[in-house]
């Protein structure tokens, strides 16, 4: 009777625990916030609408990309001459995410718009302008029901940052716990990646220096980031986006020609031709300086298709000769020694996708990737058009030299050799998000990256009950087998006998 009474109420026991397991572990309505951050570069502007669990706000990796939509138009810069017109040619993107966001979180949605080089760039170029297209894009951002929070120009510097901070916390590099921390320090890869961005206008390289040094103190910047201090390098160079660098190699180009208004250039395909205001070419801060008078007005390009040419060409606008520091990258801009892997975004990510140079199944040496963009280069003209015909020809005609000015840029610019090469991993996406700096943006304005790592207990609640109902378990079998074993009952000690 004792052994029933028992039996019973230890089966009791563990079913009433697994009841209150499952109860307490039954999933809640999901708590969902959102956050919108318009991406203004120099050529078009990108909206990304970001969505996350409330009760995990402070984790890392929980933010995700629900919606990203294209602008219609250029760059907000692009209307320095309409600056009316710059606020309103959001109007569709900012429809569409009202669209995706519930209405009853309309208004406590917050809104950012960072603007980079292409705004920079007008800025130092007519500062007027670039406050008058400011004024009426907060003007529209303002009328949409979402939480208005600032329209600006984001420094090179933050551009860097933030899509430093994007890719390591979507990679999950920032915050370690428990068992996850201990096989992190096990590893011996680098903690955090360095991120390559390249926008039209600009290009940015950041990243932890394995060793720290007093050269060019203006270059690093410190974070605190859960309960880690960072240390991170980095540098902005305005006018050395893929499309300001074309523009700063034709203008030397030209400068180098015999006044002649036809131009061969080895960075586009043989049998493409383009013709351009010469006054187009000289109007920005980029190229305003190699101005001269010319005894024409426009330039007649026609294209040789000479990979070796076009990066002898290119090289050119690295200026190697001077470093007053121990190491630099080019244009006498200090540089530390590379340190870990680094994940290449934006145009490094699109341009070299669409050379098939970006696959994960098996890294693509230098070498390989130098020749597979000599032959796209020798492709005649009308049979790579023929082949893309999909492709919008302006962006077609340029993939020639925007790949070879990667190359240029990685290898002669910043030091990249055969031996680290396969550190760069291009990323046009990690998960659902995109790599770039607007999701690091945000987490930055929203605080939700503590300087201090939360509280957390050792183990989340449902491994906690589990644990438990496992330890009563094991508990009761042994009351019940020491009882047994000391107490025989009549029937076992007949087997015995």
């Amino acid at each position: 009777k004792i052994l029933l009474i028992l039996g019973f109420l230890s089966t009791l026991a563990v079913i009433a625990l697994i009841a209150v397991a499952v109860t307490q572990n039954k999933p809640l309505p999901k708590n969902i916030k959102y956050g919108i951050v318009l991406d203004a570069g120099s050529s078009h502007t990108n909206l990304y609408v970001y969505e996350w669990p409330a009760e995990k706000e402070n984790d890392t990796g929980v933010v995700q990309q629900v919606e990203v939509c294209k602008v219609e138009g250029p760059g907000i810069s692009g209307y320095s001459h309409a600056t009316e017109k710059a606020g309103p040619s959001l109007a569709q993107c900012l429809q569409q995410a009202e669209e995706v966001i519930p209405s009853q979180q309309h208004q406590e949605t917050p809104v950012y718009l960072g603007a980079t080089a292409g705004m920079r760039l007008l800025s130092l170029q007519n500062k007027s302008a670039a406050d008058k297209v400011l004024s009426s894009v907060e003007k529209t951002l303002r009328s949409a029901p979402f939480n208005f929070q600032g329209a600006r120009i984001i420094s090179g510097q933050e551009e860097g940052a933030y899509g430093w901070i994007t890719i390591n916390y979507l990679l999950g590099n920032f915050k370690q716990s428990g068992w996850t921390k201990l096989l992190h320090s096990l590893k011996s890869i680098s903690e955090t990646s360095g991120a390559l961005d390249l926008g039209g206008a600009s290009t940015q390289i950041t990243f932890v220096p394995n060793e720290l040094s007093s050269e060019s103190p203006e270059n690093l910047l410190y974070f605190r980031l859960y309960g880690k201090d960072y240390i991170v390098y980095t540098h902005s160079f305005l006018c050395y986006g893929k499309d300001q660098a074309l523009q700063q190699k034709l203008a030397r180009d030209l400068q180098a020609s015999t006044s002649n208004s036809s131009l061969l250039d080895p960075c586009f395909h043989q049998g493409y031709q383009r013709t351009i205001n010469i006054s187009d070419l000289f109007k920005n801060p980029c190229t305003s300086a190699k101005k001269k008078q010319f005894p024409f007005s426009q330039l007649y390009i026609q294209g040789e298709g000479d990979y070796q040419e076009c990066r002898r060409n290119i090289q050119k606008l690295f200026n190697k000769t001077n470093c007053p520091y121990s190491t630099c990258s080019f244009n006498g801009i200090y540089l530390p020694p590379l340190q870990g892997d680094f994940g290449a975004f934006s145009a490094f990510y699109f341009v070299m996708n669409f050379l098939n140079l970006t696959s994960d199944q098996s890294a693509i040496s230098l070498d390989k990737a130098a020749s597979a963009i000599e032959s796209f280069c020798a492709r005649p003209w009308h049979e790579v058009k023929s082949a893309y015909h999909h492709i919008k020809e302006k962006y077609l005609s340029e993939y020639c030299f925007s790949g070879a000015y990667i190359l240029s840029l990685l290898e002669n610019g910043y030091e990249f050799t055969e031996k680290n090469w396969q550190r760069i991993h291009f990323l046009g996406k990690i998960g659902s998000s995109d790599a770039g700096w607007t999701l690091g943006y945000m987490l930055n304005l929203t605080n939700m990256i503590p300087a201090e790592e939360p509280a957390v207990p050792p183990l989340s609640h449902g491994s906690y009950v589990g644990l438990m109902v496992l330890c009563c378990l094991v508990l009761a079998s042994v009351l019940v087998f020491a009882w047994l074993l000391f107490h025989k009952p009549k029937c076992l000690q007949k087997g015995i006998v």
